[in-house]
């Protein structure tokens, strides 16, 4: 399976660093990776990760300025996208198809072929133009997946909250994963005589 990975400047870096670990760990996936100069400085920030071993997990590093590499053509063929942190302003450069850098062309090119696009949002509270954009990308066929982790795994630490909201965009490309347990349904209570 071929999968774009884009990350873009918003907080929430560990999501698109995270998901590159996983992902990177799985037999017969091709990833290619684009990062805004934000996502840089993020990952830099808030998290213990360097840039190299992070880009190391990538088959292929594109640089964001490059709109003429392969990924940036509907004709290179991918299983899709997933951003993972999606900031408000890459949110509206898709929304709007302005595709000033190659992160948000190759979301573009999801669009328009028809490819899955999965859009890890991130921002608290959202007002209305925020959720204009995330309809406009709907409309168009993205898929808006806010990190907003379940609970009923019963998380003990922070990975397993990335992990929970990661494992629900792998579920979106049909990518088996362990990364949380699966919900089985509560246990009935004893029937009472």
């Amino acid at each position: 399976m071929r999968l774009i990975i884009g990350i873009s400047g918003s907080t929430g870096a560990i999501y698109g660093v995270r998901l590159l670990e996983v992902l990177h760990q799985l037999p017969g996936m091709e990833i290619h990776l684009v990062m805004s100069e934000g996502a840089k400085t993020t990952i830099s920030y808030e998290t213990e990760y360097r840039l190299e071993e992070v880009m190391e997990w990538a088959h292929t590093v594109h640089d964001p300025r490059n709109v003429g590499a392969s990924i940036a053509s509907g004709t290179f063929l991918t299983s899709g996208m997933i951003v993972a942190p999606c900031s408000m302003k890459t949110l509206s450069s898709i929304a709007n198809s302005y595709n000033d850098n190659l992160l948000t062309r190759a979301a573009d090119v999801c669009l328009k072929e028809r490819r899955r696009l999965v859009l890890l949002v991130r921002e608290t509270p959202l007002h209305l133009g925020h959720l204009r954009l995330m309809t406009a990308v709907t409309e168009c066929g993205g898929i808006i997946l806010p990190p907003v982790p379940g609970f009923y795994q019963k998380p003990k630490t922070m990975l397993d909250l990335v992990d929970h909201s990661l494992g629900k965009a792998l579920d979106l490309f049909g990518i088996e994963h362990h990364l949380y347990p699966r919900w089985n349904g509560l246990t009935p209570p004893l029937a009472q005589s």
